[in-house]
């Protein structure tokens, strides 16, 4: 297994994980876009946007209370209509239906008609019903006693198209997601001729099933209608017409202009429930109190109900149950406004940008920074895409995803940051693997800590090269037992190497009786010549006592011979395959190999090149003679430790 580090392994783990990550999330599969965008913009609209000073709306609520005095919903049309009659009385700016009326009333003549069985019963209780009030009819009069919006419904497949203000476009506008629908279901006819304005009163889930937009256009058939919302308001400000631009696209509602999106829906900037109690009046109020009423005047009045029986209730944001009039209260207050959520259709395509740029720089962070630093770093990143897309809207309104581009880059760090850490593991095993039994374990450690410092491809660096062998072995192994031979042998080598690990060297191969060492590799080593002739000193020592046991006695185990030389060679891995060794080649390495063997010729232990000698000091040494080494045609002289 090869130690050198391959960065670029970690770099296609990165990649890949963040080329998948933009193509799911650009894809919008599985709604992640979406869901990380929305959830994290409710969480930091309440910051982002202000709450107006002073609500323009008032809801008038039909709650429990009010359920509870004037009966069950839906009710009798003459209580609507006294009801509608009061708030008129208080001179509103408009009133908003947030109800759909599309059956006669129950109670009408029309009404009791239409729910009697047979016709003998109609005709038995005709006379009767006439003489009823009829509450269509006085609710139609009640809504001609103020400016009042209604509500429609979208309905699939064919049919009646609602009556609308003009919508004046100039140029076609690009709303391909768009809420639309073949028809619409709308107020009965007289009811609806009565009031000043109809709007879509739809309200559509996201994938989290939360309602966080009301529809500022719908399309029916082929007709272009507007929402609730913008029709309260167009009915408010006494315009006639919408008019729409095209570039860029807005929606002018009388003096409010607010732009189109591609679904010509408005993202509304909820209120928390707490504030829905400051602008709702009980509906049972309204009827019996008219110092109640005093609040309604110039007010956008909204009239719906909170109370979970009549079924308006949908979940959003702030609340499992917020009832549909508080929503359409808030995309009034919403438009009204100077925060408007605006997406054009560039910020999808900063969006992917932005997390590509911050994907790359987190993959570049986690192959190159320490864990921490680049942690911090990617953090730091992530807080400043999040400040720019506040900033953004804080000052243009633009809805910029504020958690998607970051959630991208935290999960392509953690997994390239996961590959470089599985990647330094294997390459911390395999130097552990390859050195422990060759270095001093501080040495291992070093290693570990910083491997860059390894030069495993190869390296031109001074060394000082040992080698040792045991006079007479041959002859020894001749006349021996081959299990003492092994066994007095493992002892001997055993303590060699331990004394050669001691003192920093490095155990470069055992070579039958014999072992090669050298110091100053792989990492440098202070005194690297001193350190090996003490080694040989106390190798020499070690293995005289170590003769004298009753197994290397018997078999009567040779002198240590040992040579050491210093220079420069070449060191590096070397071999094929699988095979493959960590060694050092040169002049230097051949040299104390013959000196190890001139030690038979003048009777010593230990022989050191001229290069050793000289880096040891003249009272560290003693010559021995000048020699010709064997395969060389110059003369060295040679030395053995001094004493």
């Amino acid at each position: 297994m090869s130690l050198r580090a391959r960065p670029w392994s970690v770099a296609v783990l990165g990649g890949g994980c963040l080329a998948a990550l933009l193509l799911l999330w650009g894809s919008g599969a599985f709604d992640l876009r979406e869901n990380i965008r929305e959830r994290s913009f409710d969480n930091l609209l309440p910051f982002l946007a202000s709450a107006p000073a002073a609500s323009p709306v008032v809801v008038v609520d039909i709650d429990r209370e009010s359920l509870a005095r004037y009966g069950a919903w839906p009710w009798r049309r003459q209580i609507l209509a006294d009801l509608v009659l009061k708030i008129a009385d208080a001179k509103p700016r408009v009133i908003g239906l947030d109800m759909l009326l599309s059956e006669p009333d129950r109670f009408s003549p029309i009404g009791l008609m239409r729910n009697l069985g047979t016709e003998a019963e109609r005709n038995g209780v005709a006379d009767l019903a006439r003489k009823l009030p009829d509450g269509d009819a006085a609710l139609t009069d009640a809504l001609r006693a103020a400016p009042v919006v209604l509500g429609f419904v979208l309905e699939p497949g064919a049919g009646e198209v609602p009556p609308g203000a003009p919508i004046l476009a100039r140029g076609r506008l690009q709303v391909p997601d768009i809420w639309q629908a073949g028809s619409a279901i709308g107020p009965v006819p007289a009811i609806a001729g009565a009031g000043r304005g109809l709007g879509a009163i739809a309200l559509a889930d996201d994938a989290d099933s939360n309602v966080r937009r009301v529809p500022l256009l719908v399309l029916i058939g082929d007709q272009a209608r507007s929402g609730f919302a913008a029709e309260v308001l167009r009915v408010g400000y006494d315009a006639s017409s919408y008019i729409a631009d095209v570039a860029p696209q807005r929606l002018h509602i009388g003096p409010l202009i607010v732009p189109i999106d591609a679904d010509a829906a408005l993202r509304i900037v909820p209120r928390p429930a707490a504030s829905w109690r400051q602008r709702t009046i009980s509906a049972a109020r309204i009827l019996t109190d008219e110092t109640s009423r005093a609040r309604l005047a110039g007010r956008i009045v909204l009239v719906g109900s909170g109370a979970p029986e009549v079924g308006g209730l949908r979940a959003t944001p702030v609340s499992a149950t917020t009832p549909s009039v508080q929503i359409q209260a808030d995309a009034i207050e919403t438009l009204s406004g100077d925060a408007i959520p605006r997406r054009p259709p560039w910020v999808p395509q900063l969006e992917i940008l932005g997390a590509l740029v911050l994907g790359l720089a987190a993959v570049a962070l986690a192959m190159v920074c320490r864990p921490i630093t680049a942690a911090a770093l990617v953090v730091l990143l992530c807080f400043l895409w999040g400040g720019a897309a506040a900033a953004a809207f804080r000052a243009e309104h633009l809805w910029v995803d504020i958690a998607g581009p970051p959630a991208i880059a935290v999960v392509v760090f953690a997994a390239t940051a996961l590959g470089s850490y599985a990647r330094n593991e294997r390459r911390e095993r395999a130097l552990r693997r390859r050195f422990e039994q060759h270095l001093a374990p501080d040495i291992v450690k070093r290693l570990v800590d910083a491997p860059d410092r390894l030069r495993l491809d190869g390296e031109a660096r001074q060394v000082t090269a040992m080698f040792t062998d045991i006079e007479g072995f041959t002859a020894l192994t001749e006349r021996s037992d081959a299990r003492d031979v092994l066994k007095v042998l493992d002892g001997y080598l055993a303590i060699v190497t331990d004394i050669v690990i001691e003192h920093g060297g490095m155990v470069d191969k055992l070579i039958g009786d014999g072992m090669f060492a050298l110091f100053n590799v792989p990492l440098d080593l202070a005194r690297h010549v001193e350190r090996a002739v003490a080694a040989a000193q106390a190798i020499v020592a070690a293995t005289e006592s170590y003769r004298q046991t009753p197994l290397a006695a018997a078999l009567a185990l040779g002198r240590t011979r040992i040579g050491i030389e210093s220079g420069t060679a070449i060191v590096g891995d070397v071999g094929g395959g699988n095979k493959i060794d960590f060694t050092a080649f040169g002049n230097v390495v051949n040299t104390a190999s013959r000196l190890e063997a001139l030690n038979k010729d003048f009777n010593t232990s230990i022989c050191i090149g001229p290069s050793a000698a000289a880096a040891l000091g003249a009272e560290r040494i003693e010559r021995l003679d000048a020699v010709k080494l064997r395969g060389s045609s110059t003369e060295i002289e040679v030395f053995t430790v001094a004493g």
